[in-house]
């Protein structure tokens, strides 16, 4: 009996059976599953050499005998010419199922065996962080305008070494991917590196310093960024901060030589701003008797660590707060070392610091100083530098409206 709209409506199951393939008089193979339950399907069924396949096409009630048989037509054609749909259906579903997420497990194992440990830890950062966004797409869905993409808005926010160094990290896993018998092609192949080189001269906005200092969040990511702000001082400087640095009567912080990139010991005064930031994380270190002298950070020997997730962490919320308010874009291009330049720019323009007193607050002071003169210039420094961070901290807190 040939499967048509009329026909099909007399078909029914013979009696104790639940349920029964009617297969096309004219087309064989093409046929119609009815179950005890009402659901009827359409199906073709096919012999591939010894083995026996089915493919379900559809029900009846979302596919017209007429579509299911031009349907079953190609695949039957398919099949003479020696082809398997099933089977090439299947390894398409496999295929959808191979994700970049689940398959990066595999190259990191081997990445960690190859790679030192400091070297290996820049490439899980870069993919499991930087690239988390191709984590839960099918690798053969992978390609190069998506991978430039990626590439171009890491160089906007994060710079363009890191957009080159995430490239680095994914074209070696592509080209293992590739290797693997993966991939066809290496998708990060060909794009675009981000143009380094030359000093940055990027100073951010009193509504961009707003806007960061708004979205921090309440840890210690947040509480490093106010002081990075406020101070003026370099990332590993206030992230690796510790107790024994500070003197709370005094307010102020002092950097050895090892801390410090001109390896000079560093004097940081802490204005009251900045103060009230530190005595909160006393107070917390305090009541979760804490016996760490690291002031940031979870571990015994290093400072804080997480840079890189935190700030994808506060870009996200700026963004999501400028969109609240009206304003659909990121800051462009900003870096933690921005603040430390814009409190550079603001302090030799606007408030009208001394030169050698702004290189002083900003540990670029070389050379060697010992002796009863090197003592009295620290100290008239000390001073010089307390005022100007005062000023500054008073600027900044006007500016982000912490007043």
């Amino acid at each position: 009996m040939r499967l048509t709209a009329s026909n099909i409506r007399a078909l029914e199951l013979p009696a104790g059976k639940t349920e029964r393939i009617f297969f096309d008089s004219e087309l064989p193979g093409f046929g119609l599953r009815i179950r005890s339950g009402g659901s009827k399907t359409w199906c073709v069924q096919y012999k591939f050499g010894t083995k026996h396949r089915r493919i379900v096409l559809g029900s009846l009630s979302t596919l017209d005998p007429g579509k299911a048989r031009g349907t079953a037509k190609d695949l039957l054609a398919a099949v003479r010419l020696g082809r398997d749909p099933a089977g090439d259906r299947t390894e398409a579903q496999a295929k959808t199922a191979e994700t970049f997420g689940a398959l990066l497990p595999r190259f990191l194992a081997r990445q960690r065996a190859r790679l030192k440990p400091r070297s290996y830890e820049e490439v899980e950062r870069h993919l499991l962080v930087h690239s988390k966004w191709l984590h839960s797409r099918p690798i053969a869905e992978l390609d190069r305008r998506a991978i430039a993409l990626r590439l171009s808005e890491i160089a906007d926010n994060s710079g363009p070494t890191a957009a080159n160094s995430v490239r680095a990290s994914l074209s070696a896993c592509f080209s293992w991917m590739l290797r693997e018998g993966l991939l066809e092609a290496n998708p990060a192949a060909y794009t675009n590196k981000a143009v380094e080189g030359g000093a940055r001269d990027r100073v951010l906005g009193d509504a961009e310093l707003a806007d960061i200092w708004k979205a921090l969040p309440e840890n210690h990511y947040g509480a490093i960024i106010k002081l990075l702000t406020l101070t003026g001082s370099r990332r590993d400087e206030i992230g690796s901060l510790r107790w024994s640095e500070i003197d709370l009567e005094h307010r102020l912080i002092t950097l050895p030589g090892e801390r410090t990139k001109n390896r000079l010991p560093q004097e940081i005064p802490l204005g009251p701003a900045a103060m009230e930031i530190v005595n909160a994380q006393a107070q917390r270190a305090m009541h979760d008797g804490s016996q760490r002298d690291l002031v940031f950070g979870f571990g015994e020997t290093r400072g804080f660590q997480a840079w890189s997730t935190s700030k994808l962490d506060l870009d996200a919320r700026i963004l999501s707060a400028r969109k609240a308010a009206g304003v659909d874009k990121p800051i462009p291009g900003w870096r933690l070392h921005d603040l430390r330049r814009t409190c550079s720019t603001r302090m030799h323009g606007e408030l009208r610091v001394q030169p050698h007193i702004v290189e002083a607050v900003l540990g670029h002071i070389k050379g060697h100083r010992s002796g009863v003169a090197g003592v009295y210039n620290r100290a008239t420094y000390r001073e010089e530098k307390a005022r100007a961070l005062a000023l500054w901290g008073d600027y900044v807190t006007a500016a982000v409206g912490a007043g």
